[in-house]
C-alpha cells in the first residue's frame, strides 16, 4: 500500500523506477535460472533497443507506437469503469478497415489516402467496441466476456478477408495486396522506419490527458468510474451515455493503432499483423496508473523491451518470451496493494449501470 499513499506524479516516478529496476534485475536472474548465458543475451537486448540511433528510431519507437495507443484505449475505458479487454479485436478491425479503404481505386492513390485510412480504422475500432457497449447497456452482458469473444471474431474475420475479398491478386499468400506509396504514412526520419504514427500517438496521449483532466466530459468519465451511483444521484450524470462514449472512444484509439500499424509498418493486412499489442496495452495502462501521459513513458519501456527481445532471440538464441515473463511479473508486482481508480470506492463489478430509472436509460 506504500505506492497508494504517494502523491500523484511522485507515484508515477517511483513506479517507473521500480519497473526499470525489475527489468535490470529480473531479466538476468530469469536467464540464469533458465540456463542461458546472461551477458551476451543482455548485450543483444540493449543493442536491439537503445544500442544505436537506428535501434531507437526503427525498433523501440516503432514498437512503442501501437502499445501507446492501445494503452490509452485501456486507460480511457478503465477510468470510466469499463473493463474493455477487446483492444486486440478493435485493433484488428481498424487494420482491416484501413486495408479495405486503401484498396479503393480513387482513395488508394490520393494524397490524403493515409489519413482517410486512419479515420476508417478509428471508426471501425469504435464500431467494434460499440457492439460490446450495446451488449452491456441493452442486454447486461459483461464487457469482459463480450470483448474477449469479439477478439476471436475479429481474428477470424481478418483470416476470412485475407483469404477472400481482400486477398492479393495472385491468390497465393493469405494477405491483402500491398498498399500504394501514397497510402503510407510519411517517414519522420528518412534513414529509419520511424513514421508519423508515433507523433500521432504522442499527440493522442496529450489530448486524452487534457480531456480527462480539464473538461466536463473528463470529469463525468472519472466520476462514473469512481462511483456510478453517486455520479447519477448526486451529479445527474447519465451513466450509460458516459460509459458508452468511453467504450467507443477506447475502441477508436485501438482501431487507430491498427490503421497506423498497417499504413506505417506492414503495408498489407495479414492474420498476425498484431503480436498481441491489444493485450500489451493492458499492462502499459496499469503500469501508468491509467494516466495518459504515463502511458507514453510505459509504452516506451515496453517498446524497448519488445524491440530488444527480438534482437535477443535473433542474436543470442534466447526465446523472446523470456522478456514477456519479466513484463508480466513487473506489472503484477506493481499493482499489488495499489487500488485502481476504477470503482475504488465501489467494490462491485457491474454488468450494467444500476439505479438509473428505466425511462432514462438510453443508448447514445
Amino acid at each position: 500500500m506504500i505506492l497508494a499513499r504517494l502523491p500523484g506524479r511522485w507515484d508515477s516516478f517511483v513506479r517507473a523506477g521500480l519497473a526499470l529496476a525489475g527489468v535490470v534485475v529480473g531479466i538476468p536472474l530469469l536467464l540464469a535460472v533458465l540456463g542461458f548465458d546472461a551477458a551476451p543475451s543482455i548485450a543483444a537486448l540493449v543493442r536491439g533497443s537503445i544500442g544505436s540511433g537506428y535501434a531507437i528510431t526503427s525498433g523501440t519507437l516503432v514498437r512503442a507506437t501501437p502499445v501507446i495507443l492501445t494503452g490509452l484505449s485501456v486507460a480511457i475505458a478503465f477510468r470510466a469503469g469499463v473493463f474493455n479487454i477487446g483492444g486486440e479485436g478493435q485493433l484488428l478491425a481498424g487494420a482491416a478497415a484501413a486495408a479495405a479503404v486503401s484498396q479503393l481505386p480513387i482513395i488508394g492513390t490520393s494524397a490524403v489516402s493515409s489519413w482517410i485510412a486512419l479515420i476508417a480504422g478509428a471508426g471501425a475500432g469504435g464500431l467494434w467496441a460499440g457492439l460490446a457497449a450495446l451488449l452491456r447497456t441493452r442486454f447486461r452482458v459483461l464487457e469482459v466476456i463480450s470483448t474477449i469473444l469479439l477478439n476471436f471474431v475479429a481474428l477470424n474475420l481478418v483470416g476470412y478477408l485475407v483469404r477472400g475479398p481482400l486477398q492479393e491478386p495472385l491468390h497465393i499468400y493469405p494477405q491483402s495486396a500491398t498498399i500504394t506509396t501514397a497510402a503510407r504514412l510519411p517517414r519522420i526520419l528518412p534513414a529509419s522506419r520511424l513514421h508519423a504514427g508515433f507523433l500521432i500517438a504522442v499527440a493522442a496521449a496529450i489530448v486524452a490527458w487534457w480531456i480527462v483532466r480539464y473538461t466536463a466530459g473528463g470529469f463525468r468519465l472519472r466520476a462514473v468510474g469512481a462511483n456510478p451511483d453517486a455520479a447519477y444521484l448526486a451529479g445527474g450524470i447519465s451513466v450509460p451515455r458516459t460509459t458508452t462514449t468511453a467504450f467507443v472512444a477506447s475502441g477508436a484509439l485501438a482501431g487507430l493503432a491498427g490503421a497506423i500499424e498497417l499504413t506505417g509498418v506492414t503495408f498489407a493486412l495479414y492474420e498476425n499483423i498484431s503480436p498481441g499489442y491489444g493485450y500489451t496495452g493492458i499492462a502499459v495502462a496499469l503500469l501508468a496508473r491509467l494516466d495518459p501521459l504515463g502511458v507514453v513513458a510505459s509504452g516506451l519501456l515496453f517498446g524497448a523491451l519488445e524491440a530488444g527481445s527480438a534482437a535477443m532471440q535473433r542474436d543470442a538464441g534466447v526465446p523472446s518470451v523470456v522478456v514477456s515473463i519479466v513484463e508480466a511479473l513487473i506489472v503484477l508486482g506493481l499493482v499489488v496493494g495499489w487500488p485502481l481508480e476504477i470503482g475504488a470506492s465501489n467494490k462491485r463489478t457491474r454488468a450494467v449501470t444500476p439505479v438509473e430509472p428505466e425511462e432514462t436509460r438510453t443508448f447514445a
